[in-house]
């Protein structure tokens, strides 16, 4: 993965480390996509980070799936923080890839052997990934990051 440097923001940005801690400690995700129409669609979803790539398990009879399907181009944002100085987060861009089968229905996929294992233990506390013959991945390698913690600058 070659991510393009951060310019701005450079004293909050996170260290690769934190960046790694951060994105296998939360929960959530907001994807942003693009309609045949250009217009923007954000939705939320659950993730899973392998160092490397953010992997989307989505229902494959969304708008979010269609959309991607036209068009790969995708932002992730990725946040948490009440106060002003709680506040932290990564931006991820980049194109997305389907991975399996669609819908996956848990058949041989060598691609999926280290992510699934993590997925299930991250949101069902099982070793083993559930398929549901719904849902299907989507690989996003990170064209570009942006990472904040306002945390590093400390109290006024």
């Amino acid at each position: 993965m070659s991510v393009a440097p951060q310019r701005r923001g450079r004293r909050i940005m996170m260290t690769p480390g934190e960046l790694d801690a951060f994105l296998a400690a939360q929960r959530t995700c907001r994807v942003a996509t693009v309609s045949a129409g250009g217009a923007p669609h954000v939705s939320a979803l659950w993730f899973a980070w392998d160092g490397g790539a953010l992997w989307l398990y989505s229902v494959v009879r969304s708008r979010r799936w269609a959309q991607l399907g036209r068009d790969p181009r995708a932002a992730v944002v990725v946040d948490s923080g009440e106060e002003y100085g709680e506040l932290r987060g990564a931006e991820l861009a980049g194109r997305v890839e389907f991975v399996g089968e669609v819908p996956r229905t848990g058949g041989p996929c060598p691609e999926l052997v280290a992510v699934e294992p993590l997925f299930a233990r991250k949101y069902f506390g099982i070793d083993e990934m559930p398929h549901d013959g719904r849902h299907a991945w989507a690989r996003l390698v990170p064209e570009r990051i942006v990472s904040w913690d306002f945390r590093k600058l400390g109290s006024p």
